[in-house]
């Protein structure tokens, strides 16, 4: 019998009645308002550092996703120039190309600058000869043609033009526009401009602003004769099947292409941009990250401040035999279940605004009467949100592992409490 009343009983770790005394020191009561108030504000600092991280990521991840797609979708990943003489071998030099393994298309191009005019108004333009061919497998422009069509664009002299430069001089397809180059015919009296109507044949959006409304595309043959080319063209546009790829096609098509060449790739013919865009986001989850940092040390101060309300409590316990490691785990999982449950209505938050951000851009657009997302300055038609599955998951486990964190000093407070003193100074 003596044996029996010495042996002790030993709660496992994060035993029932841990659980219930946090889930108790949630629960405020009039006296403890002022704990709930700080405890309820860590949630809500919680809950929105999150969710404005996830929305946030998202949407810089979906612009960098957006102009990517659409920079290389029109412009190419390689870009092969001429050196020591003009590309007059244009036809063999993409015909090689074009049968390396991962090349989708090489596509000779003319490229030149243009005003281009009807009678409402005028713009300056890029215009560009393109085979017919080339500028069906041209997805980004054949796939999104608005108006007429692509069909025959080889055989006449018409322009394919985009529907914002459409809108600037209220022209459809069908309606003539006048292309004006500065470098023309040559004359006794010098160079004169080149003046000369085109048949718009179809109009296109690919959704991003500088694109739509500065593209004219020509084809190559009247390009060539238009810009005084001869039987030259300006480079080759090369589009792979993985731009990531890039420094393995570089060496290819410099093998592939049997003459000098100069080679331009994506990321030097855009990397003040993407570095730009890769900057703004490092910096910007730095700085949000800050709102979920304030709301973990709003647990810490909410934890100290029950530990000391709690004292007598903490000090009862510990002479009925709680371990000095059961108190800790008490405080720790009150501290924690603030951070989890924060972090994961953030974490929902977050997701819900991301699927739903163009309807919140309209109608946060048709209650200020401004436009938010003006697409002259962003080059976007639309606001784009992508969710990265590393990103997000980065994001949450940074936020339980600073409410984790926050919740261990005061938890150690309450475990290394004297229960003597706290019930004699009560």
């Amino acid at each position: 019998m003596g044996e029996t009343m010495k042996e002790t009983v030993r709660t496992p770790p994060f035993s029932q009645f841990e659980w219930l005394l946090s889930g108790r020191y949630l629960r405020a009561r009039r006296k403890e308002g002022f704990i709930s108030v700080i405890a309820g504000f860590s949630f809500l600092g919680i809950m929105l550092g999150v969710a404005t991280l996830i929305v946030v990521m998202a949407v810089l991840n979906g612009f960098r996703k957006e102009l990517l797609d659409k920079i290389l979708g029109l412009n190419g990943h390689l870009l092969v120039q001429p050196l020591e003489s003009p590309l007059t071998d244009w036809k063999d030099v993409a015909e090689r190309i074009s049968q390396i393994q991962g090349i989708r298309l090489a596509a000779p191009v003319v490229d030149g600058q243009a005003l281009a005019s009807s009678a409402f108004n005028a713009s300056g333009v890029v215009v560009r000869g393109m085979r017919a061919a080339d500028l069906n497998n041209l997805t980004s422009i054949s796939g999104n043609i608005k108006q007429g069509t692509l069909e025959g664009f080889d055989e006449g002299q018409g322009v394919a033009i985009g529907r914002r430069l459409a809108d600037t001089l209220s022209l459809r397809a069908g309606d003539s526009i006048t292309l004006v180059a500065p470098k023309g015919a040559v004359t006794p009296m010098g160079t004169t401009p080149r003046i000369k109507p085109y048949k718009v044949t179809a109009v296109f959006e690919i959704g991003m602003s500088e694109y739509d409304s500065g593209f004219v595309f020509m084809p190559l043959p009247e390009s060539q004769v238009y810009f005084n080319r001869k039987d030259d063209v300006s480079a080759i546009e090369v589009f792979t099947s993985n731009p990531d790829k890039i420094d393995t096609f570089r060496r290819l098509v410099t093998e592939a292409a049997g003459r000098p060449v100069f080679l331009v790739d994506w990321r030097q013919r855009n990397s003040t941009f993407f570095n730009a865009l890769l900057v703004q986001r490092n910096v910007t989850f730095l700085i949000l990250t800050m709102i979920v940092l304030v709301a973990a040390l709003n647990i810490v101060s909410g934890l100290i401040m029950l530990v000391k309300d709690k004292g007598q409590d903490i000090a009862i316990l510990r002479t009925m035999g709680a371990s000095q490691g059961s108190i800790m785990r008490i405080f720790l999982i009150t501290g924690a279940a603030i951070g989890v449950v924060g972090t994961l209505t953030g974490f929902f938050v977050g997701m819900l605004i991301c699927l739903n951000i163009e309807s919140i851009q309209i109608f946060l657009s048709w209650l200020t009467n401004t436009d938010i997302f003006p697409r002259e300055i962003y080059f976007l038609s639309k606001l784009p949100a992508e969710i990265a599955f590393r990103e997000t998951s980065a994001v949450v486990i940074m936020a339980l592992t600073l409410s984790f964190l926050a919740t261990l000093y005061p938890s150690w407070r309450a475990a290394r409490l004297d229960p003597v003193d706290a019930l004699r100074y009560e």
